[in-house]
């Protein structure tokens, strides 16, 4: 038995003007080297539970506040925020908000420093050996990838050498290799420094292959704490909180007889072939991948809605150094597409989709749009003919209610009959309930739906969105799809910039591949998930399902769990393996 390093006992808090309490009765008990993923839906008061750890709750966030939270055996009655960060370094969901200093190494050291450390810059450069950041010491913040700004977060908890570290979403708007990445540091962190690690995550995948236990929290209650595969294994519970198991999990949990329902399940791919095995007539081979780059989808005659001819995007740095962006852009976007844009952390979607919406101009090249030359042209003469949805929803509000910001956009282009647009966009993206509402205080799904139905609402031909998935849990995820079905209603052509493997294979019709601010591919769902080696040139990664399929020897690429159970049982299973 591991010995106790965090304890909380009895724990309850609400938030001001709450009906409701956020927390209630929670007991939780954190083991020295502990690897934990502390899982439930939107609003279940997981990172409330967090910001218990080091004192933000009850000393920051205010509220009706009782228990007792014990760090390191000593109780955290009395003991300030600024103490109790010694031991326990926290990574937040908007981890950019964390970095304060201009360079790298100012930044990793500025907390160390603050403290009155004299070895302050050594800590500095330990914390960024430990994230494998060393060669960009000098680098200023704004120049960092994502991926990189992500580390240097983590970076900077590392820097006061504390006990036990907490990370909300940790893979958030990454991409799988960057996400992979990232874990991998966190891993080495547990198992050779021996640091406690607590991650706030959606990601069963990542769950399964990291983490040694989880925590399931629903309503502000702590359901149970259980070692990882007992607690992914719990199917039909996790299912009725809308909490979504490994896509292998869920599939060997479908395919099992009623009678094996208790057994522990498969995690991931590799567990999954192993005790799954089909009849050895039923196997078939197929290919693991072609690195065939497909020609651009030409437009229907008449059907071209968007021309990218040759465009290059470039900026200048700090340095006064060309930067590329963009390299030869050429594509037709037609009508009546569902068309995602996959590739790695700074492939160029979001600058490609910029460049449509007339936000930022090409260096090189012509970018049309309805036949209009976008080029220099100003966002707002585009406006009603492309709709960009910010990859943060809320950065769109500006009213006090959901009504209100859907008017105030339809207002401000003097469009007709206000009053029933509104209505209409109210209906259509399930937001009638909470028209009055303040919509920077709804949950990230909620928030997701109102930035839509503002887009959606002046009707426009071309509606870009970047990652309107990003921060929403696994179920909240699985609804963005219904809510991009009723777009179709509504706009003729939607893109999305996106890492989600799962919401691309459910709903896009044409998938288009960016590496290095090039298309290096573009073609349909089965062209495209069939290419293993494009895939992991783009930085992505197959999903458990396609992978499974290709172990299993399937005559096809699986894409949806639906599609792979009918297909192995249709080849007959002829064993699933399990263990109690």
């Amino acid at each position: 038995m591991r010995n106790t390093i965090l304890e909380l006992n009895k724990i309850n808090f609400t938030y001001p003007g709450a009906e409701q309490p956020v927390l209630q009765d929670v007991d939780l008990r954190l083991g020295e080297g502990d690897f934990i993923a502390i899982i439930g839906s939107n609003g279940s008061g997981k990172s409330t539970l967090c910001k218990c750890f080091n004192g933000l709750i009850p000393h920051y966030y205010t509220g009706d506040f009782s228990g007792e939270v014990t760090v390191c055996g000593q109780s955290a009655d009395g003991k300030s925020v600024a103490e109790l960060s010694k031991r326990i370094g926290y990574v937040y969901q908007d981890f950019e908000n964390q970095l304060v200093r201009p360079t790298v190494l100012d930044d990793v050291s500025f907390t160390p420093l603050n403290y009155g450390f004299t070895d302050y810059k050594e800590r500095g450069e330990r914390a960024l050996a430990l994230t494998g950041l060393s060669d960009l010491r000098h680098e200023f913040i704004w120049q960092l990838s994502g991926g990189q700004k992500h580390l240097l977060a983590l970076a900077g908890a590392l820097a006061m050498d504390p006990e036990i570290l907490v990370i909300d979403e940790p893979v958030a708007q990454l991409d799988p290799q960057h996400a992979r990445h990232i874990y991998d540091i966190l891993q080495r962190l547990n198992e050779e420094h021996g640091k406690t690690i607590v991650v706030i995550e959606h990601h069963a995948e990542f769950i399964a292959d990291y983490c040694k236990n989880v925590v399931l929290m629903d309503q502000g209650k702590m359901c149970w704490q259980k070692p990882v595969r007992e607690a992914l294994s719990s199917v039909q519970e996790l299912l009725e909180l809308g909490i979504y198991p490994p896509d292998v999990t869920r599939a060997a949990w479908l395919l099992q007889p009623d009678d094996q329902k208790s057994k522990l399940l498969p995690l991931n791919a590799e567990e999954g072939s192993t005790r799954m095995t089909l009849r050895q007539d039923a196997k078939e081979t197929l290919p693991i991948g072609r690195m065939q780059e497909q020609l651009p989808i030409a437009a229907k005659e008449g059907n071209s809605i968007v021309q990218l001819e040759n465009v290059h995007l470039s900026y200048r740095t700090i340095h006064k150094v060309l930067h590329p962006v963009l390299n030869g852009i050429q594509l037709e976007l037609g009508q009546e597409e569902s068309i995602a844009l996959i590739g790695n952390n700074g492939a160029g979607k979001s600058s490609l989709m910029k460049l449509i919406a007339g936000i930022v101009r090409p260096t090189a090249g012509t970018v049309k749009v309805k036949e209009m030359t976008v080029n220099g042209l100003p966002p707002e003469r585009l406006s009603g003919t492309v709709a960009y949805v910010f990859q943060n929803p809320e950065e769109m509000f500006i009213e006090d209610s959901v009504r209100k910001e859907i008017a105030y956009y339809l207002k401000a282009r003097k469009l007709p009959d206000t009053d029933g647009r509104v209505d209409e966009m109210l209906k259509a993206f399930r937001l009638s309930e909470l028209a009055e509402r303040d919509a920077r205080l709804l949950s990230g799904g909620q928030q997701r739906r109102v930035s839509l139905a503002i887009g959606a609402a002046v009707r426009p031909a071309i509606m870009l969105l970047d990652e309107p998935t990003a921060n929403l849990d696994i179920s909240t995820k699985q609804e963005m799809v219904h809510v991009l079905e009723t777009l179709r209603n509504h706009v003729k052509t939607v893109v999305i910039a996106t890492h989600d493997m799962q919401l691309v294979s459910e709903w896009a019709s044409r998938i288009i591949v960016m590496h290095q601010g090039r298309v290096i591919a573009d073609g349909t769902k089965d062209e495209i998930f069939a290419d293993g080696l494009l895939l992991r040139r783009a930085g992505l990664a197959q999903t458990q399902l396609m992978e499974l399929s290709r172990m299993l020897g399937l005559p096809r690429i699986c894409i949806s769990l639906e599609e792979f159970v009918s297909l192995v049982e249709k080849k007959e299973v002829a064993a699933i393996h399990g263990s109690r």
